[in-house]
C-alpha cells in the first residue's frame, strides 16, 4: 500500500511538472514564431517583393486591441496621400483594410493552444509609452526599402503616432505565464525578451 501511494504521488508530480513545462515551451515557440514572422516582413520589404501591380512596397504586421488571438501580415500598398513628389513609394506605413485604397492582406496568423496577445506597447524616444491595456488600439510595424529599420506606428483610435520601439506580450490561457517580443526602430527583433517596460 505504501509503495502504491508513493508511485501515485510521484506520478502526479511528474504529470503536473510536465504540463507546466509543455505550456512554457509552447509559449516560447509562439514568441519565436511571431519574431520570425516579423523577420519575414523585414525580408519581404527589403527584397522589394512585388505585391500585385505595385513594386517596392513595404511589408508589415498589424495588431489590433480587439483581436487578441490573431495578427495580420500585410503588404503596404495603399498610396501615401501626404507624398507629392514623383519618386513616392507606395504605402503609408499603416494597415488599411477598408475604404477606396486598401492594403493587401498577405496572411492572417492565428494563435493556438490558448495563447493570446496579452498586450502590445509602443514607446517614443523619450517619455512613457502607450499600451493596448491603456489607450493604444492598433500597432503597425512596417519594413520598406532601402533600410532594415522598423517603421512603428500606433493608433489611439483617432490618430496615428510614430514610435521608436514596440513590445508585444503573449500569454497563456490562464495568464500566469508570459513571453515578450521587442522591436526596435533599428530593425532589431528579440524573441523571449525581457518584460516590457
Amino acid at each position: 500500500m505504501v509503495v502504491l501511494a508513493i508511485i501515485v504521488v510521484i506520478t502526479s508530480v511528474v504529470f503536473t511538472s510536465q504540463n507546466s513545462f509543455n505550456k512554457t515551451l509552447v509559449l516560447s515557440n509562439t514568441a519565436y514564431d511571431i519574431a520570425l514572422t516579423l523577420r519575414s516582413t523585414q525580408t519581404y520589404g527589403l527584397s522589394s517583393r512585388a505585391s500585385g501591380a505595385a513594386s517596392n512596397v513595404g511589408y508589415g504586421i498589424h495588431l489590433a486591441s480587439g483581436t487578441r488571438n490573431s495578427f495580420i501580415f500585410f503588404a503596404d500598398t495603399k498610396p501615401d496621400a501626404s507624398c507629392s513628389t514623383p519618386d513616392c513609394k507606395p504605402g503609408d506605413r499603416i494597415y488599411a483594410s477598408t475604404g477606396v485604397n486598401t492594403d493587401t492582406l498577405v496572411q492572417t496568423y492565428r494563435l493556438n493552444n490558448g495563447i493570446t496577445v496579452g498586450d502590445f506597447c509602443a514607446y517614443p524616444p523619450s517619455g512613457s509609452g502607450s499600451c493596448a491595456s491603456g489607450s493604444l488600439t492598433a500597432l503597425d510595424i512596417v519594413f520598406t526599402r532601402p533600410n532594415p529599420n522598423a517603421l512603428i506606428s500606433g493608433s489611439n483610435g483617432a490618430s496615428y503616432m510614430t514610435y521608436s520601439s514596440a513590445c508585444i506580450t503573449i500569454s497563456s490561457q490562464q495568464g500566469d505565464t508570459k513571453r515578450y517580443i521587442s522591436i526596435a526602430a533599428s530593425g532589431q527583433i528579440v524573441a523571449n525578451a525581457s518584460p516590457c517596460p
